[in-house]
């Protein structure tokens, strides 16, 4: 039933990959990719309520969990997590990568998508959690975990980007490891919410049409955890500006020269900008 729910969700008009996302959420045990219960379930209006117990039942519902409770850090809310990957049209045989892995839960789940011919890379800052999501995806031969920054190491050619976690600006090897058709799924976020890290934004589906294009488009708001390397002052000052001007929904194409006038950018850094169509 959980499974169907979010699929539905996830992908409301796709029935080929709604399939996809059921069957593979079915497999998938989500309380493998927490700490022992009892968990902490987020509320909509903040802070978290404790299961009575450590039965597992509590967690296939489309809630938010608690991986780090005292940090706000979750296991995201499943539909919109899946209909984020949803967004990025995964198949068979693709090469992926998730910035911002967490414990590995949704890692898992790219990795359902793609097969055991596809290849994921899942990247987390953090050390302890990357090492959980080691040993949680350990019967994913197609899956590779690393620790460190990904907004700074070099990637692999990808079909399809899942950064999972706000930050203030592209990081150029995120644009530049897609390949031609590939997708970039980037949460854009400024600002904490009063009293936790929680950053609030937009997310953006960004496309490479060929070697020097991309297309661009908003699909939805969003309060997510913030990426810690792609993230400074000047940028989400920059960033701030922009979303509390709003217009956000008229963007169509990322620009990756710093010639296109003012009155064409939503938002511009260093040698790129996201313009309107």
């Amino acid at each position: 039933m959980y499974a169907r729910h979010v699929a539905h969700a996830a992908a409301p008009d796709d029935a080929g990959l709604r399939s996809a996302l059921e069957a593979a959420l079915a497999v998938i045990p989500r309380e493998r990719f927490l700490p022992p219960g009892p968990w902490h379930l987020a509320r909509l209006s903040g802070g978290y309520t404790p299961t009575p117990d450590d039965d597992p039942v509590y967690l296939y519902q489309d809630v938010p969990v608690a991986i780090r409770p005292e940090r706000h850090l979750n296991n995201g809310q499943p539909s919109f997590l899946a209909g984020l990957i949803a967004r990025g049209r995964p198949e068979r045989g693709m090469t992926a990568v998730h910035v911002g892995t967490g414990a590995g839960y949704y890692t898992a789940l790219l990795a359902r998508l793609v097969g055991e011919a596809g290849h994921v890379l899942g990247i987390e800052h953090d050390p302890d959690l990357a090492a959980f999501a080691v040993d949680a995806l350990a019967g994913l031969p197609q899956v590779r975990i690393v620790a460190g920054d990904g907004a700074a190491m070099p990637l692999p050619p990808a079909d399809l980007v899942l950064v999972n976690a706000g930050a203030a600006r592209p990081a150029e090897s995120w644009l530049d490891a897609l390949t031609v058709g590939g997708r970039l799924i980037l949460p854009l976020t400024a600002g904490p919410l009063p009293g936790t890290p929680i950053t609030r934004g937009a997310v953006f589906l960004i496309e490479r049409r060929d070697g020097e294009h991309y297309a661009a488009r908003c699909l939805s708001p969003t309060l997510i955890y913030p990426c810690a390397g792609a993230r400074d002052p000047e940028a989400e000052l920059a960033l701030a500006r922009a979303l509390a001007a709003g217009g956000q929904e008229a963007v169509r194409t990322l620009d990756r020269t710093a010639a296109l006038p003012e009155d064409r950018c939503w938002l511009r850094g260093p040698g790129w900008c996201l313009a309107y169509g």
